[in-house]
């Protein structure tokens, strides 16, 4: 693809943080990274951010752990993946190659967990910045996530920020009643950037047996269908902090990309159409760079936060 323009695309998240366009992927979604490169040109996207890496590694949840749903899908992963120490020596090394941002996703089941992770891979060379996932339980507070709670989303934040020589990025869980003001509370504890949703809670049954379509009974739902959920969320939070704000949420095209860009995200990920298209975030940088020419656009950052209210 010929993504050739003369348009600047870039964005910044944070002092340390420039992307050189608007569009990520979405943590869960694209694995390391490395299993995408013979569909999508790894050089041309704005950042990748990997699944999400524990102090340990864990082998998730037994199957079946995905489900399509009307306009979606439910996944109960489980969070698998190999552990920060073989994130470091076995996957790290081939992603610094691609000279693009590479977003570790991160996530623990105590506040311990979190500063132990945030150090481990402070400042460590390839790692541009690190995004929290307070969607998980805290284990020592029985089992409530860190997200639903602005105590623990400052808690957390706060001690990711001091172990953490790179830019912090919190991701939001929807489960909440006011988003702004878990935003709110990450902004005020130091994080550089926001970005929203993580997946809803949801579930799905089998009529023919009557028992759950996922071995978790539960799990997180993603795609089209959670689109104006996650739309809506971003505006108004967008509308609350002043530090950037990354939207999440049914992403399938340019044109959707463009609404939250219009809504006031500064750049979007992209998560359930990799499975879909796997170079659909390749292609949604070209059709946004398409758009930006046609409307007579010299940069990105003209569209960012322009809706026009009535």
């Amino acid at each position: 693809m010929d993504l050739k323009s003369t348009v600047d695309m870039s964005v910044r998240l944070s002092e340390k943080l420039v992307l050189r366009n608007p569009v990520m992927t979405a943590s869960g979604t694209f694995g390391y990274g490395l299993e995408f490169e013979d569909y999508v040109n790894l050089h041309r996207l704005g950042a990748i951010v990997v699944k999400g890496i524990s102090l340990q590694p864990r082998s998730g949840n037994p199957p079946p752990r995905i489900v399509e749903t009307a306009g979606g899908m439910l996944n109960a992963i489980g969070l698998e993946n190999v552990g920060v120490e073989k994130f470091i020596t076995e996957k790290l090394p081939s992603l610094r190659g691609f000279g693009t941002p590479i977003v570790v996703n991160i996530l623990g089941d105590s506040l311990d967990d979190y500063a132990s992770l945030a150090k481990k891979l402070n400042n460590i060379e390839g790692i541009s910045a690190i995004e929290v996932n307070i969607s998980c339980p805290n284990v020592k507070q029985g089992g409530v996530a860190f997200g639903t709670d602005p105590v623990m989303v400052r808690e957390v934040t706060a001690a990711v920020k001091e172990n953490a020589g790179q830019p912090v990025i919190i991701k939001l869980s929807p489960n909440v009643t006011d988003i702004t003001v878990t935003a709110r509370a990450a902004e005020e504890a130091g994080a550089d950037a926001i970005s929203l949703i993580n997946t809803l809670i949801g579930m799905a049954i089998d009529h023919r047996t009557r028992k759950p379509r996922l071995a978790n009974v539960i799990g997180g739902l993603s795609g089209p269908a959670i689109k104006p959920v996650a739309l809506r969320m971003v505006w108004l939070v967008a509308r609350t902090v002043k530090i950037p704000v990354i939207g999440i949420g049914g992403i399938m095209s340019a044109t959707d990309a463009l609404e939250y860009l219009i809504a006031g995200a500064s750049a979007v990920q992209i998560g359930t159409a990799n499975f879909v298209n796997p170079d659909t975030t390749e292609r949604v940088v070209e059709g946004i760079s398409s758009y930006l020419q046609e409307a007579g656009c010299h940069s990105v950052s003209e569209i960012i936060g322009s809706l026009q209210l009535p």
